[in-house]
């Protein structure tokens, strides 16, 4: 059995897990594959691929390319960039792994305080020898906003609190009783956007759910307010995002995810000074990769023993 490991950036995917327990030939690939031609190429003969998040998309048209392909893992418990009924359609299992919420919930902190108190500039004055730039916000009083209110908008809102911030949230489902059961005040969606000083989203990428924030909701926000995105890019329409930053019409954006990624050199979000930007890192922890690995892992002796597990549904 050929297994390949896709999209492993850190190149640690080996030391999680017993892959040797496998009897497998295995080809781990380092950097993102953006060829079609390329990725079918490195991908020849592998009866197993294991794909990280949303990193390499499978669609119909790649999956039609690779013939000996018998089982997709996919790490998390979904994957919008897998078209799971075409795989099942073409004898092709999907398989998902565990996930743990904790890692992105705090990044998403960590970008909230880093885009309040400036660090990225404070940091990098200090280190070409500089001092203090500006002046910074405090959390104390102000307006969580959460587009959201699911495992991880939860979590969001806890720390919130504990900041001392005045919590709201609005989704299409979210009721009074289990917003108040979070300490959460439901609102409107309009009044979210209006009142929030910082706006964070929690949402699964969907098709009602992409590019549900855009020039409206931008342009409804406060101009300190800050957007900040740790869910999936489409969900906020980005070019109105850059519209409404290049114009200064929201304080600014810190951002975890793209419509692209990885995100191009030139993008013109790396060029905009109101905005804190990660390259999707939300989850990459070491904790998060070792549910992962492990779980591929065991999905893979699973569809060995001819008992899968762990099963996607489209």
């Amino acid at each position: 059995m050929k297994i390949a490991i896709l999209d492993d950036y850190q190149n640690v995917a080996l030391g999680f897990a017993d892959w040797d327990s496998l009897g497998a030939e295995i080809e781990v690939c380092n950097e993102y594959i953006p060829d079609r031609d390329e990725l079918v190429r490195r991908l020849a003969g592998a009866e197993v691929v294991v794909a990280m998040r949303e990193r390499t998309p499978f669609p119909a048209e790649l999956l039609d390319r690779l013939p000996d392909l018998r089982l997709l893992v996919s790490t998390g418990r979904r994957n919008a960039a897998i078209d799971i009924a075409a795989a099942r359609e073409r004898g092709i299992l999907v398989c998902g792994t565990g996930y743990l919420p904790e890692p992105t919930a705090e990044h998403t902190w960590a970008l909230i305080l880093a885009a309040m108190r400036n660090l990225p500039r404070e940091e990098r004055s200090m280190r070409d020898g500089g001092w203090q730039l500006g002046l910074g916000s405090g959390l104390h009083g102000r307006t969580l906003g959460l587009l959201g209110l699911g495992r991880l908008g939860s979590r969001v809102a806890a720390v919130g609190a504990a900041f001392g911030m005045e919590v709201i949230a609005w989704s299409q489902n979210l009721t009074a009783e289990h917003a108040a059961g979070q300490g959460v005040t439901a609102v409107g969606r309009e009044e979210l956007f209006e009142r929030s000083d910082v706006l964070s989203i929690h949402l699964v990428l969907s098709d009602r759910t992409r590019g549900l924030v855009g020039a409206a909701e931008l342009a409804a926000m406060k101009p300190t307010a800050w957007l900040v995105n740790t869910s999936r890019g489409p969900i906020v329409r980005e070019e109105a995002l850059i519209e409404a930053l290049r114009a200064g019409r929201i304080g600014g954006a810190a951002l975890d995810v793209y419509d692209t990624e990885p995100l191009p050199s030139d993008h013109p979000l790396r060029a905009l000074p109101n905005t804190v930007l990660t390259p999707h890192i939300g989850y990459v922890t070491r904790e998060v990769y070792q549910v992962f690995y492990r779980d591929a892992v065991q999905d893979i002796a699973a569809y060995q023993a001819g008992t899968p597990i762990r099963q996607l549904e489209p």
